[in-house]
């Protein structure tokens, strides 16, 4: 990465911030009165910004916007009755991104971690951590703990499963991965989420867009990345690299992705595909830059 593009630090740190802008519009024929939870709206921390936004249903119904307190996540809440219904969502953050050579990350200890980041290293609904800690030790084990250990991790991860679109489902499992070799994003994550928490790491499943995707993966979607806790705040790992670090937003953060869907229903209803689009913006006269890949460690969160 050039000087340019990033602000040194006096701590030996870099920073810079990123804006991405992003669309997701959503189509459903309701069958029965229905009741529908969006986690489409992005997310508002320290470091992540919201500029605009706005969430647009056709036929208009009242919509209920909260903030889910286990894991932040903003859920817009309706009740929809049978017919077509259109769900719109556009939004614009500001991304300050804390960055640092990978060989000034500190492993961390265990027994001096935050209270709340304990439950991240827990088996969760899609990460088994019980059935993958002999495996996790033996293939990682030998390594010292740091971030060289949780690359190897995600690399160990990309090289032997196949990222392909359609391969798996809303019901894929870590183990179920780890068979069969092949997945999308989402389960790149959970299995390299269960790998690092078999090895005491506080891991956790975020989505955003897959910003930077080569373009034969499909058309634009959703993403799922990984934060794992090293030091004192989390880092971002893609063990997929179709997106580049500094191109990663945040909508949805939570244990796994039972935590983050981006629609959930009650009720009979047919959806379709979702069409997702997104684009950032270079303004250097405000200190923005586009994402671009990078060596650098990189944070976007410190709880």
């Amino acid at each position: 990465m050039e000087q340019r593009e990033i602000r040194h630090i006096a701590d030996g740190s870099y920073a810079q911030k990123v804006r991405i802008g992003y669309t997701v519009e959503l189509a459903y024929q309701v069958e029965t009165s229905a009741e529908f939870i969006f986690n489409l709206h992005a997310a508002r921390t320290r470091q992540q910004h919201v500029v605009a936004e706005s969430f647009v249903v056709s036929p208009q119904v009242p919509v209920t916007l909260e903030d889910e307190p286990s894991n932040g996540n903003r859920l817009a809440r309706l009740s929809a009755e049978p017919g077509a219904l259109s769900v719109r969502y556009a939004g614009t953050v500001e991304i300050s991104q804390h960055m640092v050579e990978r060989d000034c990350v500190m492993p961390g200890v265990l027994a001096e971690l935050p209270a709340p980041v304990l439950r991240f290293l827990l088996p969760s609904r899609y990460c088994q951590v019980d059935r993958v800690h002999s495996l996790a030790w033996q293939e990682f084990g030998h390594m010292p703990s740091g971030i060289a250990q949780v690359d190897a991790v995600c690399a160990w991860v990309r090289e032997r499963t196949t990222f392909r679109p359609g391969s798996s489902g809303a019901s894929t499992s870590a183990m179920e991965t780890l068979e069969h070799r092949v997945g999308v994003c989402r389960d790149f994550a959970h299995l390299t989420i269960t790998l690092l928490r078999s090895l005491n790491y506080p891991a956790r499943f975020v989505t955003g867009v897959d910003y930077g995707a080569p373009r034969e993966l499909g058309p634009p979607d959703f993403h799922a990345y990984v934060e794992a806790w090293l030091g004192d705040r989390w880092y971002l790992f893609d063990p997929t690299a179709i997106s580049p670090l500094t191109g990663l937003l945040r909508i949805g953060t939570g244990r796994d992705a039972a935590d983050v869907s981006f629609a959930t229903m009650f009720g009979t209803v047919h959806s379709g595909m979702p069409r997702v689009a997104f684009a950032a913006a270079e303004d250097p006269a405000h200190g923005i830059v586009r994402p671009v890949a990078t060596t650098l460690a990189v944070s976007t969160a410190t709880e």
